[in-house]
């Protein structure tokens, strides 16, 4: 599983990613690891299915909300890139510039975009 997560993960999507997202390499090849163990279907996206198969997702009484967030209105997959700007919201929130949102010019786990992530339907991203 490891060397399957190193081989398809390319340098230049991962720096893509660093620059968007503001994880860092390791953080990003461990979550591109943990994205492909979820992908049972191996198409190189998850299903919300594939999130409901997470036990501590399955017992959260927010795991719905959760599991929602992954998906923009109407798409039922989503990509290891939409995974990545979804869990960047997540993120603690910083004072940097690493990690910008092209449409809001604001870092993707900044308090406005952690809000719109949760309580809009519609995704910023």
């Amino acid at each position: 599983m490891g060397s399957r997560a190193s081989t398809l993960l390319r340098e230049e999507e991962i720096e893509e990613i660093k620059k968007e997202t503001g994880f860092s390499h390791s953080q990003i090849t461990r979550l591109y690891s943990r994205f492909t163990s979820l992908d049972k279907g191996e198409n190189g996206t998850l299903s919300r299915e594939d999130f409901q198969r997470i036990p501590e997702l399955a017992i959260n009484p927010l795991g719905d909300r959760i599991i929602n967030a992954f998906f923009p209105e109407g798409e039922d997959q989503v990509n290891f890139r939409g995974f990545m700007r979804t869990l960047a919201h997540f993120r603690p929130i910083e004072d940097n510039e690493k990690n910008k949102n092209a449409a809001t010019s604001e870092p993707l786990n900044s308090r406005t975009n952690k809000l719109l992530c949760e309580f809009i339907d519609e995704k910023p991203w």
